[in-house]
């Protein structure tokens, strides 16, 4: 399978699942290139903890010599909400996955225009704790009618989210094993996740 994989989160910030992700879908669906698209302004969330210069150095510290992967920063280049529709709308035409994980699945038909979103891309879900690996009906009937079907990508779950490294980076605990090489230290020297 050829083509161009695609992250998006707010990576607020990048950690160690997020890149086991990257690599894991970049082998498997045997993909060009996976690439990272940080969010400027998520609609469905609270505010971003960093600022999105910040985010991007994480990225671009998390990257460095990571083959096959790559940023993206469409979304941090457009003022406003951040609507995948619009990403998709704006990239060169290609064959394009969406990576995602099981829980974004059970919100996906909430996503503006997202049976737009379905046209344009195939999508790819990982196993997340406590999430079923279901399309909502609604997103499955779309895809029946379009003769498509999810990619299941086995993934060993791992139990890291951005806002358990944000609470314990605010209580001074230690996250070493959850960041990627470099982060820490970016985090560390910029006083970013204080409480």
């Amino acid at each position: 399978m050829s083509g161009i994989g695609l992250l998006g989160g707010s990576f607020d910030p990048i950690h160690a699942a997020h890149l086991a992700l990257a690599r894991h879908a970049l082998r498997q669906l045997r993909l060009d290139q996976v690439q990272l698209i940080p969010a400027r302004q998520p609609w469905q969330r609270e505010p971003l903890a960093a600022p999105a210069a910040d985010r991007r150095a994480m990225i671009e510290l998390a990257l460095a010599g990571e083959p096959g992967l790559a940023l993206n920063t469409i979304e941090l280049e457009r003022e406003g909400p951040t609507y995948t529709i619009d990403t998709l709308r704006a990239l060169p035409t290609g064959r394009y996955v969406w990576l995602l994980g099981a829980d974004q699945l059970a919100n996906f038909c909430t996503w503006r225009q997202w049976r737009e979103i379905a046209a344009r891309v195939e999508l790819a879900v990982a196993h997340r704790p406590g999430s079923p690996l279901t399309a909502p009906p609604e997103l499955q009937m779309e895809l029946d009618a379009r003769e498509r079907r999810l990619i299941e990508l086995p993934f060993q779950e791992m139990p890291i989210s951005g806002s358990e490294i944000r609470s314990r980076l605010q209580r001074g605990l230690p996250v070493g094993d959850m960041l990627p090489p470099g982060v820490e230290d970016y985090i560390r020297r910029h006083r970013l996740y204080l409480a």
